[in-house]
């Protein structure tokens, strides 16, 4: 070929571009059901168990959500981080099973059906409880399979056709097998103590099923007359309490005040009223009621042994009774008047206040928050959380006013306030016959060898034993309190806690603060919709039954039909011949639905994975400190001594774009269901791993850009590898250790991130897994490692060892990143793997992490030569910049280049500059156009080149090889 003809010759035809089928539009709306329809053809799930049985195992144990609507963002995140974590532990060789399960019971699902009943204004009482119960389950039933299907969406791998169900009989069994070990063990009793009640759905409700929201309530001074006292100025004063709760006077039966406390008694108005001293100033700004003459400083303890009467004394009986002063540790003088009116009904200080002086709850307060018919004051009225009930124009500040007892009301004070999370209405602190698991009494497990009743904790079982083995604890060594003797609830919980590996660490201050200051357990609800509380209450004595035989017949009634058993099966079976029905009372109360999450734990790990094995990791947000995490850990510390899990994840909450929390009502939801439908669940699992999710995170229109913009860089990598080895084969391969020091240099690269991502998989830190991932991709292959590479790609000799070391190692990374990037993008994974090894059964899913040549010898030292390379490299792109902005030169190919510091030869330095010319200088960096003219092939500006248009040395030899060029 003449050079005239070379020279207009268009060489496109004879340059190796990359080909691939594979798009580079996502398209992943469309895509993902197809992808998801194939998994379920080969089993995935299910060949993965197979293939990895025997393998050490990985047990993330799923929370479960209620079965009652749509999931949410706050779902999908969960889900989603959950199954990033189980698809790496799988990556990395384990076999990680998981078992999505649900919450069936319990009152946000009875509060569904229920309204439906009112819509017909029909009452739920006046049903039959086995068909109330069964229109319960069937509305579970169809929730999780709606949900079932919305979590598959999202890419989530799992026993999706053997969930755990809490409503499943053999769950139910188990819950209520749980609930006896508790009985037999002595950590059971009924009290009747003040917890938190919903007036609306008439049941108790627990600390995690309240949420605290900001109201304003009435605030009152009341004036309790004193009767008698030791001193005798203060007989006929008026001791004045302040309280938020007005519907609570009608319920008083004591004064509370300070020995410590400074008291003034002073006149005002013709009459003597007692204070604290502190509080004197703010009692007068709220009454009007200004000092006129000090009587005397009054220390707490003239108090002792004093009387009151109450306001309402005149209206005789429960009224007339004198109301004692009695010393209080909790009486500050932060707030009020330093005396505090006692209603054992309706709180916790004041109960145990009161009991130790033998003053009991009376239960003036019904369940639906009305005074009882026949209390003396107000009876049959309220309801008590009524605002207009307790407003300062209200009936109970209008009697209190009309006898003289009202010092001052507003409707003013602002406060937070417990509400109940499912009806969203005020709760009470109500005294009622509740189930409480005690938190400080000595606990009752048995002993290992099972000799004696063994007051307290227990050396490890086998079955403790072999969860040990399965799962060595991370925690500080040693056993612990489980084995030893008298733990109560709160120590071995507290002990368990330490043993924990808390994700984020602080978290453990957060569960041991709560655990610390917690109340008894309250276990008993006053629901239909559950597991009940399956005792026998002697009618006389009002001991409950522990008889191991009774108990053995029960739990395989429960497993035979359901809880049902308990509340439509035969009472006199079940108890048998030793005991006659007629002597004993079935309790009717259903279990706290916490109980019954708190025991998943023995129904899907120990039932599938063996007696004993405790899970790796829960993972749930961060209310479950007082949720899950909490029910959990006291659920198997009651029966086992210990926690249920090695270690805890804690995650935080979606909210909108600026960081609001999502509500219908402003508008700001996203929806997950929305985000798959037009972007595909990849672009959501993207966004749940790039999240700070230790941290509440935000997901707006602006973020998911973010996210879909790093998802289309990733894909692009891959698309690029796919495209740059077609027709890649074995014997195309080269060693490391012939290949260019560019290639071995991306090994090294490749090497430490490796370690790095494993690292960050272990410690479930996907948030640097993912950058860590997209960086490498970006920064040191697609600006970097590609970019060089490209023109011995496309322009050197197929056969060449440049041209195969880049093409062995672009194999080596495609193998590696497919897998890396396979936990995070599950659905893109799949479809880049079998782009390039189509299969109907095979998946990148089932493949282990990825097997690296092994490091050279030298590589750190060739890592920071090379780092000061890519250094100077960058110095040379942002020197060339001004130059290609003002078109002095079109493209760095057209630039000549001095450097003073040059770590590698010229040549070999134009090559990763991609210029023309690297040259020794002094100083800076300088950048000139070159005098070169531009092979027509490869489009390098080089010396040989004697036109434009004409081949290079290396181009005019690969044409030529190729039959391309005139030696052809």
């Amino acid at each position: 070929m003449t050079d005239t003809a070379a020279q207009g010759r268009d060489w496109r035809d004879t340059v190796f571009l990359p080909t691939t089928d594979f798009p580079m539009k996502a398209g992943l709306a469309a895509k993902e059901p197809a992808i998801l329809d194939r998994w379920a053809r080969i089993g995935l799930y299910q060949r993965l168990r197979r293939e990895r049985a025997g393998r050490e195992l990985f047990i993330l144990h799923d929370g479960p959500p209620y079965a009652n609507g749509d999931i949410h963002m706050g779902h999908a995140m969960n889900k989603v981080l959950k199954d990033i974590i189980v698809r790496s532990q799988s990556l990395m060789g384990k076999d990680a099973p998981y078992v999505p399960g649900w919450d069936c019971h319990g009152l946000p699902i009875e509060w569904k059906v229920e309204e439906a009943y009112r819509a017909k204004k029909q009452n739920k009482d006046d049903v039959p409880v086995d068909q109330f119960r069964a229109e319960c389950r069937a509305y579970a039933e169809k929730w999780v399979a709606v949900q079932r299907g919305q979590f598959e969406r999202l890419g989530i791998m799992g026993d999706w056709d053997d969930p755990y169900l809490t409503m499943k009989f053999d769950a139910e069994a188990a819950i209520v097998g749980e609930l006896l070990k508790f009985a037999e063990s002595g950590q059971l009793y009924r009290g009747a103590k003040p917890v938190m009640w919903s007036p609306v759905e008439k049941t108790a409700l627990a600390e995690a099923e309240v949420e605290y929201e900001d109201i304003v309530s009435t605030q009152i001074d009341v004036g309790f007359e004193i009767a008698s006292a030791d001193w005798p100025e203060l007989v006929g004063a008026t001791a004045v309490i302040w309280t938020t709760t007005p519907w609570t006077i009608p319920v008083n039966q004591a004064l509370a005040y300070g020995r410590s406390h400074d008291y003034v008694l002073f006149k005002s108005g013709g009459r003597k009223f007692v204070v604290a001293e502190p509080l004197l100033p703010a009692f007068s700004k709220r009454t009007g009621l200004q000092m006129e003459e000090l009587v005397a400083l009054v220390k707490g303890t003239e108090f002792d042994g004093a009387t009151a009467k109450h306001p309402m004394h005149a209206l005789g009986g429960f009224f007339a009774t004198p109301r004692p002063f009695l010393p209080g540790d909790f009486v500050t003088t932060d707030a009020g008047t330093g005396l505090v009116h006692m209603a054992p009904d309706h709180g916790e200080d004041d109960f145990l206040l009161c009991r130790q002086y033998g003053i009991e709850p009376v239960f003036a307060v019904d369940a639906a928050g009305l005074y009882r018919a026949d209390w003396p004051w107000l009876g049959g009225q309220g309801s008590v959380i009524n605002k207009k009930f307790v407003a300062a124009d209200g009936p109970i500040c209008a009697d209190l006013r009309e006898v003289g007892a009202l010092l001052s009301a507003s409707d003013d004070f602002a406060h937070s306030y417990p509400h109940s999370w499912r009806s969203k209405a005020k709760v009470i602190f109500r005294a009622t016959p509740q189930w409480f698991i005690p938190m400080d009494r000595a606990s009752i497990l048995p002993s290992p060898s099972g000799e004696g009743s063994g007051v307290g904790r227990r050396s490890l079982t086998e079955a403790d034993a072999l969860g040990e083995a399965l799962h060595p604890n991370p925690s500080p060594e040693g056993e612990g309190l489980g084995s030893g003797n008298g733990a109560t609830l709160r120590e071995l919980a507290l002990d368990a806690i330490a043993r924990t590996r808390w994700v984020p660490a602080r978290a453990e201050n957060r569960i041991t603060a709560m655990v610390e200051g917690r109340p008894d357990w309250v276990i008993s609800r006053q629901r239909a919709w559950g597991v009940p509380i399956a005792l026998y209450v002697h009618r006389a004595t009002g001991d409950y039954l522990r008889d191991p035989a009774v108990n053995a017949r029960i739990v395989e009634a429960f497993r035979a039909g359901g809880a049902d058993a308990w509340f439509t099966g035969d009472h006199q079976a079940l108890l048998g011949d030793g005991y006659t029905l007629a002597d004993y009372e079935p309790v009717q109360d259903i279990l706290d639905v916490w109980f019954d999450s708190g025991c998943t734990h023995v129904f899907t790990v120990e039932a599938r994975y063996g007696e004993g094995v405790r899970a790796n990791l829960y993972l749930e947000g961060s209310d479950q400190h007082r949720g899950w995490f909490q029910s959990s850990l006291l659920e198997s510390c009651g029966t086992r001594g210990r926690a249920p899990y090695d270690a805890v994840l804690t995650h935080g909450f979606a909210l909108d774009g600026q960081g609001r929390k999502m509500s219908k009502s402003l508008g700001n939801v996203v929806d997950p269901l929305k985000v798959i439908g037009e972007s595909g669940a990849d672009i959501l699992r993207m966004w749940v791993a790039s999240t700070d999710y230790f941290d509440d995170v935000r997901i707006g229109k602006e973020v998911l850009a973010t996210a879909s913009d790093a998802y289309r860089k990733l894909r692009n990598t891959f698309r690029y590898l796919l495209g740059a080895l077609d027709g890649f084969s074995e014997a195309e391969k080269v060693a490391p250790a012939d290949m260019p020091e560019l290639e071995r240099y991306i090994l090294h690269r490749l090497h430490m991130l490796d370690t790095e991502l494993r690292e960050a998989a272990t410690g479930y830190e996907f948030n640097r897994y993912l950058r860590l991932l997209t960086d490498f991709a970006n920064e040191d292959l697609s600006a970097f490692f590609f970019d060089v590479r490209k023109d011995s790609l496309y322009c050197d000799a197929a056969d060449s060892v440049k041209r195969r070391s880049y093409r062995t190692v672009l194999d080596i990374l495609f193998h590696a990143l497919v897998r890396y990037a396979a936990p995070v993008i599950c659905f893109t994974a799949e479809e880049v793997w079998q782009a390039r090894y189509p299969s109907e059964d095979g998946s990148v899913h089932l493949l282990e992490w990825p097997q690296l040549p092994a490091p050279a010898s030298d590589d750190a030292a060739l890592g920071t030569r090379w780092q000061a390379v890519r250094a100077l490299r960058e110095t040379v792109t942002e020197a060339i910049e001004p130059l290609r902005r003002e078109k002095t030169i079109r493209s760095s190919n057209e630039a000549m280049v001095t450097v003073s510091d040059q770590p590698l030869p010229a040549a070999l330095l134009a090559e990763l500059f991609i210029v023309a010319d690297v040259s020794p200088g002094d100083g800076s960096v300088t950048v000139a156009r070159t005098d070169y003219h531009k092979c027509g092939r490869c489009w390098r500006h080089l010396p040989e080149v004697t036109e434009d248009g004409l081949l290079c040395n290396r181009c005019t030899a690969v044409t030529a090889v190729t039959g391309q060029g005139e030696a052809a």
